[in-house]
């Protein structure tokens, strides 16, 4: 089994970090190689809230270099965590997902991500579990980073214009 954990800090508070998160992951994507399609918006926390996914994956799993997974939302509390849990082919894996936000003091927040892959078939697991999990998440981290800080920037401005006299 993988476990991935990151974590950075940013500048708003854990109810502004939720908020753009919540709006970012209830929103059909489509960037190119990367598709996805809200199936459920679930609750107003976000439980419940389904999503079908296309991400590219090693050509060598011989699936034309594109996955598809299955995700789904359960135990979100806002402001506070939420967690995930996806099934995944060609790999048939499993991966379960938990964030957690932080008061960080000073209009900050501490968002704390934790990841586990597991292939479920266990010579799968042992040759390819690994490498496609790296292949699969290389990018996840700095790309996470960076649309939340760029959102939060747009809040910002959004909100230092509505106090503008």
């Amino acid at each position: 089994m993988q476990d991935h954990r990151f974590e950075f800090v940013v500048h708003g508070t854990p109810e502004e970090v939720w908020d753009v998160m919540a709006a970012q992951s209830r929103t059909d994507v489509d960037r190119g190689s990367v598709q996805i399609e809200i199936l459920h918006r679930g609750d107003a926390d976000g439980n419940g809230l389904v999503r079908h996914c296309h991400f590219p994956v090693p050509k060598y799993l011989l699936s034309g270099g594109v996955a598809e997974s299955w995700e789904w939302i359960t135990e979100a509390t806002r402001p506070i965590s939420w967690r995930y849990d996806a099934v995944s082919k060609p790999l048939w894996s499993r991966s379960t997902g938990w964030t957690r936000l932080e008061d960080a003091g000073g209009g900050t927040t501490r968002v704390c991500f934790r990841e586990t892959y597991e292939a479920r078939n266990p010579v799968l697991r042992l040759l390819l579990e690994k490498p496609v999990h790296t292949f699969i998440s290389k990018d996840n981290d700095r790309l996470i980073e960076a649309a939340l800080v760029r959102a939060l920037a747009e809040v910002g401005a959004v909100r230092e214009r509505n106090q503008a006299p």
